[in-house]
């Protein structure tokens, strides 16, 4: 029989479906799995729908007398098309390494039923667990199918509830962005916000001002700017800095912070001797290349990846709060 003609194989998600039961449980009735609470009704639907239907467990499956296997499932929307955010998944494979599992990726750029497909796919192979990871810190709804095993939310989080989670400590990394312009000396510094609500937005400005009342310094709302995060949003900002009387500036991300030096360049500033810059997220292609190199703040994608992994295999985390992860300062030549 020719590949086109060959019948696709029957899946666990299909079993679960024509019995009306989870693809958890078809992978308890499947594994034989002791302690299983599943009701004898709902067993021989499984039973009959697997006979109709003519499903094969994979080899995997058949040898899996403890219900688990060594893998980890990582489902991202887009990180790793990201050059940046791709270190949540060498943090996490890292990670799972250590303890002895291998990393599944599945990266769904979005899309719903990609999403569902992968996590089906992840819960077939009896994976102990499950990243869910954003490219962006941001609030997501949890997937029904990921309550179906132990699951850790990575650089995401859930309104509302106590889903298990690992983000970036934006408030932090906000006041450590201050910090650093504080300490070489500057009073009146100005922050280039994003127009974009989000953890980010919210906790930057947060730390921004807790470190001015730190250091005695009265909080000017004038001195908060909101632009686009992008590099036409730094540059269209710097004019209206300028009339500020600014000496320093915290830009919201690096992003911003590249178009703020294209407008200083083209205004005869020189930074640091006439403003000095401090950016956020440490995009190394943007920051370690600019001209002075960008002092800057990173997110820590990398630890974020390790984090969740050792989260999800038992740290732990008595708040039943999301667990902050901090931004630290990466120190290049923007600062005076």
């Amino acid at each position: 029989m020719s590949s086109e003609h060959a019948r696709q194989p029957v899946t666990m998600r299909e079993v679960a479906d024509a019995a009306g039961v989870s693809v958890a449980t078809v992978s308890h009735v499947v594994n034989n799995k002791e302690g299983a609470r599943i009701g004898e009704d709902a067993r021989q639907r499984v039973r009959d729908a697997i006979h109709e239907l003519g499903y094969r467990p994979n080899a995997l499956a058949k040898t899996l007398s403890s219900g688990t296997s060594n893998f980890i499932g990582l489902v991202a929307d887009a990180i790793a098309t990201t050059p940046f955010a791709g270190q949540i998944i060498h943090g996490a494979q890292d990670e799972a390494w250590k303890h002895g599992y291998v990393l599944l990726v599945a990266n769904t750029e979005g899309d719903p039923a990609a999403e569902d497909a992968a996590i089906t796919m992840m819960l077939e192979h009896q994976v102990r667990g499950i990243l869910y990871s954003t490219w962006f810190h941001r609030a997501v709804t949890v997937p029904e199918a990921l309550r179906e095993t132990d699951y850790v939310l990575v650089d995401c989080y859930e309104a509302g509830s106590t889903a298990p989670a690992v983000v970036p400590d934006e408030v932090q990394g906000g006041r450590t962005a201050t910090e650093l312009l504080i300490q070489a000396g500057h009073r009146t510094i100005a922050f280039i916000n994003t127009t974009s609500p989000s953890p980010a937005q919210e906790g930057r400005l947060v730390g921004y001002r807790s470190a001015l009342e730190a250091a005695a310094i009265a909080y000017d709302p004038d001195l908060v700017l909101n632009a686009p995060s992008d590099q036409e949003g730094g540059y269209a900002a710097l004019d209206h800095v300028l009339t500020l009387d600014a000496t320093a500036v915290f830009c919201h991300n690096d992003r911003m912070a590249m178009g703020l030096y294209d407008r200083a360049h083209e205004r005869g500033l020189t930074i640091p001797g006439d403003l000095a810059v401090v950016g956020f997220d440490n995009q190394e292609v943007i920051a370690a290349h600019l001209r002075p190199p960008l002092t800057t703040v990173a997110l820590p994608h990398y630890e974020l990846g390790a984090a969740g992994i050792r989260r999800l295999l038992g740290d732990p985390n008595p708040s039943g709060k999301p667990i902050l992860i901090p931004c630290p300062p990466v120190i290049r030549a923007s600062i005076a």
